[in-house]
């Protein structure tokens, strides 16, 4: 079988990447495409700190991501292989983690921040795509999500992204931009905006990829 075309898609938090994926993957079949996030490879943690521990534990560096069996994943389903994971919690005792399938199919996205650190994982890519955000929207898209969705207090949000989400990002995954294929300015709520992008992507990867197939 052909080689797997691999995708990269990277952007700090809060850059809209989860919508981007989202109506990029529309454009798919489900036995076309599959889909790897770096937030699945997270080392646990919970069951050795206490709770304030964990408020202040910095998860936004490259040493708290599994980054050998991210990569040992990405190689097997390149080689074809189903790969089967257990989920991340994001450190909730309760809750119960799932066990991910991730079926092989001749397109694999890679998404999360450090993509682009990790030199073995971005080497393997065939294109990269940066999702770029002005700070301003993406800490308010930050807030949105973890005092409605996760239960954060304001100042924790705003003493994690000062101390550790904006300093990972500008080391750890700025330094890449100007080295990704295509750089996507996702700085409105116009979800029609990114879908025209990702349609307009789709089809050239559709003409790459599929093309012996028509």
């Amino acid at each position: 079988m052909n080689k797997p075309y691999i995708i990269g898609i990277a952007g700090g938090s809060g850059s809209g990447k989860t919508f981007f994926l989202k109506c990029f993957l529309e454009h798919f079949k489900p036995e076309e495409v599959c889909l790897v996030s770096q937030d699945d490879y997270y080392i646990p943690v919970a069951h050795t700190m206490t709770a304030e521990e964990n408020k202040l534990y910095n998860f936004d560096l490259p040493a708290t991501i599994d980054n050998d069996h991210f990569l040992a994943d990405i190689q097997s389903l390149m080689r074809y292989e189903t790969v089967y994971k257990q989920e991340y919690t994001f450190n909730n005792p309760n809750a119960i983690p799932k066990t991910l399938e991730v079926k092989p199919a001749p397109i694999i996205i890679v998404e999360g921040l450090f993509i682009l650190h990790f030199k073995a994982i971005a080497d393997l890519l065939d294109m990269k795509i940066f999702i770029d955000t002005e700070e301003h929207v993406a800490l308010e898209r930050r807030l949105k999500r973890d005092l409605l969705e996760r239960g954060y207090s304001h100042d924790d949000v705003m003493y994690k992204w000062h101390n550790h989400v904006q300093p990972a990002y500008e080391e750890y995954l700025l330094p890449y931009k100007n080295e990704c294929d295509r750089v996507i300015t996702n700085n409105t709520h116009v979800a029609e905006d990114i879908i025209v992008i990702t349609e307009e992507i789709s089809k050239e990867l559709h003409k790459k990829v599929f093309a012996q197939d028509v």
